[in-house]
């Protein structure tokens, strides 16, 4: 399984952060992957799929790039990068941390995606443009017009869990928080039941973002950390 060791104080500096982003993010690999988790999201899904997958047949290096960053368990990291913690970050704020990655850092991550070599096609320094105008439109496309509402249900899940928080503790709120999450007791949260080596997280905040897509019921989290 892959588990962090968090230690009190990075515990007790952990924040619920919205992350338009993140949120622009989720609905991508929900198109990507062409499968609903809720009948809602189907309409959602039938209503945007064939201009996705139009813009995507036009575009095949940007295809790649996508279904190379998804990798096989682990998305390449600075298509998330950790939100601040700092106030609510705008869309535009975020993905000008996306576009401003370094090619060789996107190469990097995306070849920890892929627990292998990047594809040569790829070794290209617009990588960071290209994920960036994906993510761009996916947002400007399919999620700025129903922002107000999913931004309410986030809302809305992020104060049921700081009542978890202040009834159970940070383990009642983490047990449930996404599949593969529980608290193990001790320092160990577990993450995923991938097989990572342990990670050891400390002098950092860790950011529990919620996303509307993918889950039946509440909205499924990323957890990110902050130095």
């Amino acid at each position: 399984m892959g588990w962090w060791l968090v230690d009190a104080d990075t515990l007790a500096e952990s924040r619920f952060v919205i992350s338009p982003l993140a949120e622009a993010t989720a609905c991508l690999y929900t198109l990507e992957r062409a499968s609903a988790g809720h009948p809602g999201e189907r309409a959602w899904l039938d209503a945007h799929l064939p201009a996705f997958r139009a813009l995507l047949a036009g575009d095949p290096i940007t295809a790649l790039l996508l279904r190379a960053a998804r990798g096989r368990n682990w998305t390449a990291d600075f298509l998330t990068p950790a939100p601040t913690g700092e106030g609510e970050p705008t869309f535009e704020e975020e993905l000008a941390v996306v576009r401003a990655t370094p090619p060789e850092t996107a190469y990097a991550d995306i070849e920890v995606a892929l627990r292998g070599p990047l594809p040569e096609r790829l070794r290209r320094p617009d990588l960071s443009e290209r994920a960036a105008g994906l993510l761009e439109w996916v947002w400007t496309r399919t999620v700025l017009p129903d922002w107000p509402r999913r931004r309410r249900i986030m809302e809305a899940d992020i104060v049921a869990r700081v009542g978890q928080v202040s009834q159970g503790g940070w383990a009642a709120a983490l047990n449930d928080m996404r599949k593969g999450m529980r608290w193990l007791g001790g320092d160990r949260l577990q993450i995923n039941t991938y097989d990572y080596p342990p990670r050891r997280i400390g002098g950092a905040r860790l950011m529990f973002v919620p996303v509307t897509p993918g889950r039946r019921g509440p909205p499924g989290r990323r957890a990110g950390t902050t130095h």
